[in-house]
């Protein structure tokens, strides 16, 4: 290991279990000699196994629920006081859709619904950089990191409104990330990764159908979670230190594909 985050402290948010992005991240962080404070609801923690994770990477778990700014005031001054300093990096990894889980189609959404997902996978990501901006909590050079999926720009029709989710999680990431580069020095990016077996991927009708889809259409195949993960190491650290706005593809090269032999092949059997 090089020690790439070797004194960097961070917030990881949405380590559920070990199939999560989160979790892989928060390994190899804690690998790369990275500090962090843990957190999730307290629904999401009594649904995984968060307190594994903090035990193996010696780190603590500070609940919180991303739809409240008081919440996420209170994780902010915990993390500082915990990390004994200022924060380096931030990996938000959290997307929820009710109406998903409760099976309505996209063109039949219940708007309560749709409004609660936005809350948690698309305006939390808002709430946290604003809480951070406000409190002076990032270092200079510090780097947060959100992550998204191809669906905010072309259609995926089984996405259903997380796709909506995703767009406006990626605008946040440009707009609040200027004032965030301009005033503090902080970049913010945002991750758009191949579709990934975790539990809310799986949660998303014709998922394993896409993924061998994805896997034959990307010339690198599908990137992994523990890809993801040392891509947001590479991330966190000082060697992209003035990459910042972006919307950063790592998904094998599918985003540039129209079509691949191996599609076109399955189509001629």
């Amino acid at each position: 290991m090089y020690n790439l985050l070797k004194g960097k402290r961070g917030i990881i948010f949405g380590a559920l279990d070990e199939n999560s992005i989160a979790w892989k991240t928060a390994e190899r962080v804690f690998e790369e000699g990275g500090i962090f404070v843990l957190t999730n609801s307290p629904a999401a923690m009594r649904l995984g196994s968060i307190d594994a994770l903090a035990i193996k990477t010696n780190s603590k778990v500070v609940p919180a629920d991303v739809t409240s700014v008081t919440d996420l005031e209170n994780l902010a001054d915990q993390a500082v006081e915990i990390l004994g300093g200022k924060i380096d990096f931030v990996l938000h990894s959290i997307g929820m859709s009710v109406n998903v889980r409760k099976g309505n189609h996209y063109t039949d959404e219940n708007y309560d619904f749709t409004q609660k997902g936005w809350e948690v996978s698309a305006l939390s990501f808002h709430k946290v950089m604003q809480v951070l901006y406000k409190k002076d909590a990032m270092n200079e050079w510090g780097s947060i990191v959100g992550l998204s999926y191809m669906a905010a720009q072309r259609v995926f029709p089984d996405y259903n409104d997380m796709a909506d989710n995703k767009a406006y999680l990626e605008s946040v990431a440009r707009s609040f990330g200027y004032f965030f580069g301009r005033d503090k020095k902080v970049r913010v990016n945002t991750i758009s990764q191949s579709p990934t077996p975790t539990r809310a991927g799986n949660g998303v009708k014709g998922f394993d159908e896409f993924i061998s889809f994805s896997e034959k259409m990307a010339p690198l195949g599908n990137a992994s979670a523990l890809d993801c993960a040392n891509y947001i190491v590479s991330m966190f650290s000082d060697l992209t230190k003035k990459v910042t706005l972006q919307n950063l593809y790592h998904d094998g090269g599918f985003s540039n594909m129209g079509v691949s032999q191996a599609i076109l092949e399955d189509f001629t059997k």
